[in-house]
């Protein structure tokens, strides 16, 4: 592997040389500078897991003005990294930032220590330091679908109390109140009203009772005011495009459309108090009516005709909702809410409307440099590093094929009865699960997360332990028979499953202690990347839900039966299920093998993939079906368990003509992805280079077609395949230096990868618990991945409870 990491540092150092611009100075201006001298801010909120400012700037021709993210509070470590992000991206487009917080702690319980913490994480990563921008504390409070909604005391302290830390520590910051619009207030039957929210005094919470009234922190807590105000005429129920009223906007803001709301511009907007609209129109192509350009243009030409007139001058900013994908409760339906992601007629549409009213785009300050994003090499300089990395292979093809008593010496030659090349693989696949799962922004994963192509330690994990089942048990099905089999395998499972059940049990308590961050492992943030799309990005998932009824008395039986059927556990480990299913099974396929029908194998699993990738089914309520689905992650394992039991046959294969041609042909391949996950958007790392040679809009685009991770895309199959063919010519081909390189490290991992699989967990659950790795300090961080790493592999060396932990 030293090639290839040299060429890392290589491509690197080419990059900052070729592309990095040097940071500018940024005008951070004043909390005056939220509103534009006349008309209003143009925002928008993009689906941040799939999009970026500089994409909607190119769609739009300039960047928005404003942005909006949301964010938990209290604040996790990877959501501090994801808002660092966020502000790097608003910060180089010379936007205004607005931070919307998703309380996720009951509201009574967000005091003063919370607000201060929080607060001091924003002033660690808002750039640049002290711009103003808008904090908007739990908007639509007024709503049922918020969990914090609807408490009106609860929640007017909570904003009072962290209002209160904002102004005495960042005076920039512009405090943002946001209900959603009150014409279906209360949005559900009539019902006993909470503390506060019974204006009229009948003791019922019914459209009677005013929907901001009792929300309403106050003015001196309060430095602008934000509506949630949506065209969508659906009622919750039946999914329809419907175009607006020719006054639906005005009448709405007014007051005067009939529903009962007041006048919400005129109660609380001022020259003081700046209005922020949020907004968007529903469409769905899936539903009937009118076509997505009528009903969305008829929309926002309202709100543009609204803003040039001088009769709603205190609005500031217009916010639109810019998700192509967002799932609405609406039977199921896909609503897009986009203007810039929709067909191109719409987004033509939207830019000359856009350009000829009073909404200003950014830049609203002068751009900063002084950002984390990754350098970028396109042009001439990317396409020269494209053909050095093809050179550097193909001298590496041709010097092995050469022959040469020189070249022969450098060749693998182990042991039969052990593949080394198969361990050093499984060592380096274990090394980039725990740099990934242990959740810290680091040097180190510019290596590891998706540098070789479009491909994690978890495909390489299960593939490879596949291959090492079919290695080692095909000559036990061949001395001993398929009885043998079934037992080996039946006891490894029984013990990986004992192991499983005692690490989820185990975590749930330690995560009680309150010196552990216990969410680090017992909750999971979607990125976005997963089975619930975009749309999802930022959802916060429990999964210990319920867990606490174990320790009840008398214990409710579900809560034995969820921990039995591993329908809880830490995310860092529930690849851990699908591997006990897998071994289960296992014996089957074995007997299959050993009867030449890998043919039928073969394709009864690629069929499998087929449907559980066109179908979605899980078949078993486990939790790891939410990330590794069992109809298509078995196609791996069954792959590599081929793959390991013909090893010989496949080996001598390649050694022909045909084989070599072939060879060739995936090496090529594997190139070929490298060198387009190079150009991936997404930095795990600051500072981390990329190629510039595909567009970012075609990169995503691509990448959600052909690589989607959690239901394993065509492409990323192919991808971990063509992949783990070449590094393991490479390793039988430079056997000697890169074993005398990396060898001695990865190998005994790649020996025990179900033990450090196993032992990694507790060290992501120690290393969220020390609050100096939660800085988002680089270099701190990457010491503390290779202290971690280094760590393992003294436990593998010294044989710490190999007799207790599975290896």
């Amino acid at each position: 592997m030293t090639i290839r990491w040299l060429l890392a540092v290589l491509v690197g150092l080419l990059a900052i040389a070729l592309n990095a611009t040097p940071a500018m100075a940024s005008d951070r201006g004043t909390r005056d500078d939220l509103v534009p001298e006349s008309g209003a801010y143009f925002g928008s909120i993009l689906q941040w897991g799939s999009d970026s400012v500089s994409d909607q700037a190119d769609r739009l021709g300039a960047p928005s003005a404003v942005y909006q993210r949301e964010v938990p509070y209290p604040l996790t470590p990877d959501e501090k990294n994801y808002l660092a992000g966020f502000f790097d991206q608003t910060a180089a487009s010379g936007s205004v930032a607005v931070v919307s917080l998703r309380p996720t702690a009951p509201l009574a319980d967000l005091g003063s220590a919370q607000a201060q913490e929080f607060v001091a994480a924003l002033k660690d990563v808002a750039r640049p330091a002290g711009a103003p921008m808008y904090v908007s504390f739990a908007p639509d409070m007024n709503t049922t679908w918020r969990p914090w909604g609807q408490r009106p005391d609860a929640y007017r302290e909570a904003f009072r109390t962290f209002a209160d830390v904002v102004h005495d520590e960042m005076p920039e910051v512009a405090m943002l109140w946001s209900p959603f619009w009150g014409g279906d207030y209360p949005f559900a039957a009539p019902a006993p009203a909470q503390a506060g929210a019974d204006t009229d005094g009948d003791g019922l919470l019914s459209a009677a009772d005013d929907p901001y009234a009792p929300y309403y922190p106050g003015d001196a807590a309060v430095d602008a005011v934000g509506l949630s105000l949506y065209f969508d005429a659906t009622g919750g129920v039946e999914a329809r495009n419907v175009v607006p009223g020719p006054d639906d906007f005005v009448t709405r803001l007014r007051g005067t459309d009939g529903s009962g709301a007041p006048d919400f511009i005129d109660t609380y907007a001022s020259a003081q108090r700046p209005l922020v609209i949020q907004t968007a129109a529903f469409y769905s192509a899936s539903a009937s009516g009118p076509g997505e350009l009528e009903v969305k243009s008829a929309w926002w030409r309202q709100i543009e005709a609204a803003v040039d007139s001088e009769q709603f001058a205190d609005i500031g900013a217009v916010i639109w909702q810019e998700t192509a994908t967002t799932r609405g409760v609406v039977g199921e339906t896909v609503i897009d809410w986009s203007v810039s992601l929709s067909s191109d007629a719409v987004r033509s549409a939207f830019v000359n409307d856009l350009r000829a009213s009073d909404l200003v785009l950014g830049p609203v300050r002068e751009p900063s440099g002084a950002s984390v994003s990754s350098p970028r090499v396109d042009g001439i300089g990317g396409w020269a590093i494209a053909a050095g990395v093809a050179a550097v292979v193909a001298a590496l093809i041709v010097y092995a094929a050469r022959g040469s008593a020189r070249a022969r010496g450098l060749r693998y030659s182990g042991v039969p009865s052990r593949d080394s090349r198969i361990d050093l693989l499984r060592g380096l696949a274990i090394v980039f699960v725990v740099v990934n799962h242990l959740g810290l922004m680091s040097y180190l994963q510019i290596g590891t997360q998706e540098f070789l192509g479009v491909v994690s330690g978890a495909e390489l994990f299960v593939l490879l332990s596949g291959v090492v089942l079919g290695l080692v048990y095909r000559p036990k099905l061949v001395s001993g028979g398929i009885g043998e089999v079934v037992i080996r395998t039946a006891g490894r499972s029984w013990k990986l499953y004992r192991t499983a059940l005692v690490v989820v049990v185990l975590v749930y308590f330690l995560a009680l202690l309150p010196f552990l961050q216990g969410q680090a492992v017992t909750t999971f943030t979607d990125e976005g990347t997963g089975s619930a799309g975009p749309g999802a990005t930022g959802r916060v998932y429990d999964l210990y839900a319920g867990a606490d009824r174990i320790l009840q008395y008398p214990v409710d039986p579900q809560v034995v039966v969820d921990f039995l059927l591993l329908r809880m556990g830490p995310w860092q480990f529930n690849v851990m299920g699908l591997y006990v299913v897998l071994l289960i099974v296992s014996p089957l396929v074995l007997w299959a093998l050993g009867r030449r029908w890998w043919p039928w194998v073969l394709g009864v699993s690629v069929t499998l993939y087929v449907v559980g990738y066109t179908t979605r089914v899980r078949l078993l309520p486990s939790q790891f079906e939410d990330s590794f689905p069992l109809l298509v992650w078995q196609v791996l394992f069954i792959v590599g368990l081929v793959g390991g039991f013909h090893r010989r046959e496949i080996i001598a294969w390649f050694s022909t003509r045909v084989g070599r041609v072939a060879l060739i042909a995936i090496i090529s391949a594997a190139v070929v992805f490298l060198l387009f996950s190079w150009n991936n958007p997404y930095a795990p790392a600051p500072g981390d280079p990329r190629l510039g040679l595909i567009s970012d809009n075609a990169f995503r685009g691509i990448y959600a077609g052909l690589f989607e991770r959690t239901y394993l895309a065509p492409g990323r199959l192919l991808n971990v395949l063509v992949l783990v063919v070449a590094i393991y010519a490479l390793l039988s081909a430079y056997w000697k230096p890169i074993a005398a390189a990396s060898g001695g490290f990865l190998i005994p991992l790649g020996q025990s990868t179900l033990y450090v699989f196993v032992m990694h967990v507790f060290f992501a659950l120690i290393v969220a618990s020390i609050p100096l790795l939660n800085r988002g300090d680089l270099f701190i961080n990457t010491v503390a991945n290779v202290l971690v790493l280094a760590l393992l592999w003294g436990m593998v060396r010294t044989r710490f409870l190999f007799g207790v932990v599975p290896r």
